[in-house]
């Protein structure tokens, strides 16, 4: 079992930034991969970025790379987004996920564990 817990969202100004962290338990964290999913009022909860069970590897959506990045500390079971040049678009309730297995997966569905949510909010 997992629990998750996100922290740092807020409201900033177009062009700010924000680091997002998710606080894990569990003494197996560093076999899960972890995502961050996002979703904005009437849409579809849709992937950000994963990362791999010890880091190795990290995939991104479209739209935040190059912006955002993912990284993780197991010694302090917790992963983080740091998210830079932020656009009223990216404003959405941010969720953290954790899957059984080592390699990260954009599908929701592919989560086994996830957050309640931080929201972010970009003003324009």
């Amino acid at each position: 079992q997992v629990q998750l817990v996100e922290s740092g969202g807020g409201l900033v100004q177009a062009g700010d930034s924000l680091r997002l962290s998710c606080a894990a338990s569990g003494r197996t964290y560093g076999s899960y991969a972890m995502g961050w999913f996002r979703q904005a009022p009437g849409k579809e909860r849709e992937f950000v970025a994963g990362i791999s069970g010890f880091g190795g590897s990290t995939n991104y959506a479209g739209s935040v790379k190059g912006r955002f990045t993912i990284s993780r500390d197991n010694a302090k079971n917790t992963v983080y987004l740091q998210m830079n040049s932020l656009e009223p678009e990216d404003t959405a309730v941010y969720f953290c996920a954790a899957r059984e297995g080592p390699a990260p997966a954009m599908s929701p569905r592919s989560y086994n564990y996830w957050g309640q949510g931080t929201q972010v909010t970009v003003s324009s």
